[in-house]
C-alpha cells in the first residue's frame, strides 16, 4: 500500500470542542468500565457540539491562539500531556474532527493541533488496524500480535485499535512537556518511513508523573531516557527466549516503556544516589519513584521490573500501566 501523504493543520477551538475529546478518556483496556465511559461521553457530544465555536488560527503559528480553559481537562494527572490519540471508530463518532479539520481528519492518519497560551496540544488520529496486511502497512514491518496468532488470554491483551502514522516531518511531535513521538518508535528500519505506533497517553502520564516525583524526592533528574517503547511484533519475537523478551511482552501494546535517567552529556542512566557508581541501587531509586506514583494514582497501576547494567546499556526501569500490579528483577 502506497504511503500516502499527511499534513498538520491547526485551529483553535473553544471548551465545548475539548469537553468532546474526552471521548477517549484514560480507560485500561482491561477496565470492565471502558464500554460504558465510551458509550456515556459519546452521549455527551452532541450536547457540546452545539457549544462548539471554532476559530482558524494562523497555520504557521506553532501552539497559537486564543486561550481556552477546557484544554486542562486532557493534560492527565500530571498536567504535561500534550496530545489525545483518535482511534478510527472513535475518530469516526466525532464529527466535531470535520467541523474543525475537515473531512480528511476522520479519513486520514494525521496531526491536529489545537493552540493555546501554553502551547500546542495535537489530535493524533490513527490509521485502522486493518491497514496492516501481510504483517505490514506499506514498505514498514509490523508482524503480527498475539491475538492474531491465538486466542488473546484477556482483553487487555487484544489486537490495538490502530497505529499511530510517524513521518519524518512530524517525528517531532510533542506528546507531553518532555516526550515526543520519536521517543516511543520501534528501534529498528531506520530508514523507512511512515513508520507506524501503538502508544497510550496513561503511559505517558506516568512517565510525566514518575520524572516530578523524583524532582519532588530530591534527586536530579535532568530527562527520562525511552531505551525502548513500542515494539512491533515483529521486532519483539528477534529477542524472545530465556533470560529475554517474553511473547506477549506488553511494549507491543503501547502501555510500557524501559526508561533511565539522565543528567548531563552521557546517554546512561546518572548517579541517581550519588554514591560515585552507577547500579541498580539508582535504578531502584527510579523504581521507587515509579511505585510511589502508582500509591497516589492507583488508575496508572502497572509493571515495574529493574534491571541490571549490560555491556550494551546501563540500569534501567520498566514502567508500564497494565491495569494491574506487577514487580520483577532487582525490584
Amino acid at each position: 500500500m502506497p504511503a500516502r501523504s499527511r499534513t498538520v493543520r491547526r485551529t483553535t477551538v473553544s471548551v465545548g470542542v475539548l469537553a468532546c475529546a474526552g471521548l477517549v478518556a484514560f480507560v485500561r483496556p482491561s477496565s470492565p468500565a471502558t464500554a460504558m465511559s465510551r458509550a456515556s461521553a459519546r452521549s455527551a457530544t452532541t450536547a457540546a457540539l452545539r457549544a462548539a465555536r471554532v476559530t482558524p488560527a494562523a497555520p504557521a503559528a506553532h501552539g497559537a491562539g486564543a486561550p481556552f480553559p477546557g484544554l486542562d481537562s486532557l493534560r492527565g494527572a500530571s498536567r504535561k500531556l500534550r496530545a489525545r490519540f483518535l482511534s478510527p471508530g472513535r475518530a469516526a463518532g466525532l464529527t466535531v474532527l470535520r467541523e474543525l479539520f475537515g473531512d480528511s481528519a476522520v479519513s486520514r492518519a494525521g496531526v491536529y493541533a489545537a493552540g493555546d497560551s501554553s502551547g500546542a496540544f495535537h489530535f493524533i488520529t490513527m490509521r485502522p488496524f486493518a491497514d496492516k496486511v501481510k504483517g505490514r502497512i506499506g514498505s514498514y514491518r509490523i508482524g503480527f500480535f498475539p491475538a492474531e496468532q491465538h486466542a488473546a488470554r484477556s482483553k487487555a491483551y487484544g489486537n490495538p485499535e490502530g497505529f499511530l502514522e510517524v513521518t519524518s516531518s512530524n517525528a517531532d511531535t510533542p506528546i507531553s512537556d518532555h516526550f515526543r513521538l520519536r521517543d516511543f518508535l520501534t528501534k529498528d528500519q531506520v530508514n523507512v518511513w511512515p513508520k507506524y505506533l501503538v502508544l497510550r497517553e496513561p503511559l505517558v502520564d506516568k512517565l510525566e508523573l514518575v520524572l516530578n516525583e523524583l524532582r519532588t524526592m530530591g534527586v536530579e533528574a535532568g530527562r527520562l531516557q525511552v531505551m525502548s517503547g513500542f515494539r512491533t511484533p515483529q521486532y519483539n519475537q528477534q529477542g524472545v527466549g530465556a533470560g529475554g523478551r517474553v511473547q506477549d511482552s506488553r511494549h507491543q501494546y503501547g502501555d510500557a516503556a524501559d526508561v533511565y535517567v539522565v543528567n548531563g552529556a552521557r546517554d546512561w542512566m546518572s548517579d541517581l544516589n550519588r554514591d560515585g557508581l552507577v547500579n541498580t541501587r539508582d535504578a531502584q531509586i527510579l523504581a521507587d519513584a515509579a511505585a510511589r506514583v502508582e500509591g497516589k494514582h492507583p488508575d496508572l497501576v502497572g509493571g515495574i521490573g529493574v534491571y541490571k547494567a549490560t555491556s550494551a546499556h546501563g540500569p534501567f526501569v520498566h514502567i508500564d500501566v497494565r491495569g494491574t500490579r506487577a514487580r520483577w528483577g532487582a525490584f
